[in-house]
């Protein structure tokens, strides 16, 4: 059944660290398979983002120990999708405030996710003494035979766009299959379908769904947001051009009385707010 075709707010480029956010937020134990330590110490963590007080800046998100595990370390993640020459000035500048204001007395790791090798820039000569703590993940490089589904999304934001149909199809294949429980499918399914709709923001509903065959992503509390919000967002719009066409027409209806109060095409052109070529086009047809 197609879906019927309505518009999504979308945004231009793709909000990839709400995207992270939410995968990580989903599938805590990826971060511990990118850096290559058990996906089991997941459990210990509760996965944040923070804001450090009176400095208006949020970390992507960050790690923190639970209180029963003293000796589990802080995990800083950022997310770069772009170059930026001043990036590892400002995060780990963040970190060193983040410690100050918090206070943990733990150790610390800062993890990295870039879009591609080549947007890295090494640390600044002043901050090479925490090259220790410095863990960086290129997305570009990552294996492509990981059975991981929350790796599996994670590549779906990156894998070139002839390939998007076929890997979220067997996301969603593995999805069902590894996951009993309907409610958490069903969320796995909306973060795929999310991906999507920001990987592709060019497109509408009814070509993602014929291009990826997501019957099912109607059924996603995002689509019926996004949907809800379209559908508000056309009826906002078809209202204020039925507001716009009035006062348009109001003031062409001023146009031949202000003719024979002596004003000039031009004066009359400023004095609406108009476009010279419209007063032209009304004096025309009244003429006629």
């Amino acid at each position: 059944m197609a879906l019927a075709t309505y518009f999504i707010p979308k945004p231009t480029a793709m909000k990839t660290d709400k995207i992270f956010y939410t995968i990580f937020l989903v599938f805590p134990e990826l971060l511990f398979q990118l850096i290559g330590q058990p996906s089991e110490l997941a459990q210990n963590y509760e996965f944040k983002s923070v804001e450090i007080k009176e400095l208006s800046f949020t970390f992507d998100g960050i790690f923190i120990p639970n209180d029963n595990t003293p000796s589990d370390i802080i995990y800083f993640v950022e997310v770069q999708f772009q170059r930026n020459k001043d990036f590892y000035w400002r995060f780990i500048t963040e970190i060193i405030l983040y410690l100050n204001q918090y206070k943990h007395e733990r150790q610390w790791q800062a993890v990295v996710v870039w879009a591609k090798k080549s947007f890295d820039h090494d640390l600044p000569l002043a901050y090479q003494m925490f090259k220790p703590n410095l863990k960086t993940i290129y997305l570009d490089q990552l294996p492509q035979t990981s059975s991981s589904l929350g790796l599996g999304i994670l590549q779906l934001i990156t894998i070139p766009a002839a390939r998007a149909p076929q890997q979220t199809q067997s996301l969603i294949t593995q999805a069902r299959q590894e996951i009993a429980d309907a409610s958490i499918q069903q969320n796995i399914i909306e973060l795929i379908s999310k991906v999507i709709v920001y990987k592709f923001p060019e497109k509408s509903s009814q070509e993602l769904e014929q291009m990826f065959n997501l019957t099912e992503w109607k059924q996603t509390k995002f689509y019926q947001e996004a949907k809800a919000e379209g559908k508000l967002e056309g009826e906002l719009e078809g209202e204020l051009k039925g507001k716009l066409k009035g006062e348009l027409e109001t003031k062409l209806k001023t146009v031949p009385l202000l003719l024979r109060l002596g004003l000039t095409v031009e004066q009359i052109a400023q004095e609406l707010g108009l476009e010279l070529e419209k007063i032209q086009q009304v004096i025309s047809s009244d003429r006629n």
